[in-house]
């Protein structure tokens, strides 16, 4: 059982980054769920659907639909398995990468210049800090 003061940061910590996702969420031009699509095809590379599926942590259906809405609009493209005749990968295409950079320097953008207006020397290198913790958290 966590002690009262990490039950007390947990729950400052989780409501300051409820706020900031949705702060930064407006800066959004793609929906979070096909952004985090384009995202992992960005950093795994080509997929079949159940894996993205897996790697979402979604059920197939739902990511069989959001890879056909991201299909229609061009930023992903669907080509057979070089192994397994029955699937088939799907990666970004030239469009779906430019979306997504111009969608993660958005957010990146915005972010940074709050950073600047808001944040003093020192809370800035607390905050360096912290993300390395964040992440720490993150994939425990």
């Amino acid at each position: 059982m966590p002690t009262s003061e990490a039950a007390a940061i947990a729950t400052d910590l989780r409501t300051a980054m409820g706020k900031l996702l949705r702060r930064v969420k407006h800066e959004d031009h793609i929906p979070l769920g096909q952004a985090a699509v384009l995202g992992a095809l960005d950093r795994n590379g080509a997929m079949t659907t159940s894996d993205l599926a897996a790697d979402q942590r979604v059920r197939p259906q739902s990511m069989a639909r959001a890879v056909g809405l991201l299909m229609e609009q061009g930023l992903i493209t669907r080509r057979a398995h070089p192994t397994d005749g029955r699937k088939s990968l799907v990666e970004l295409s030239e469009a779906g990468r430019a979306a997504l950079e111009a969608e993660r320097g958005r957010r990146a953008g915005w972010l940074a210049q709050a950073i600047e207006a808001e944040l003093t020397d020192e809370e800035r290198a607390v905050l360096a800090r912290s993300a390395a913790l964040l992440d720490r958290l993150a994939t425990r």
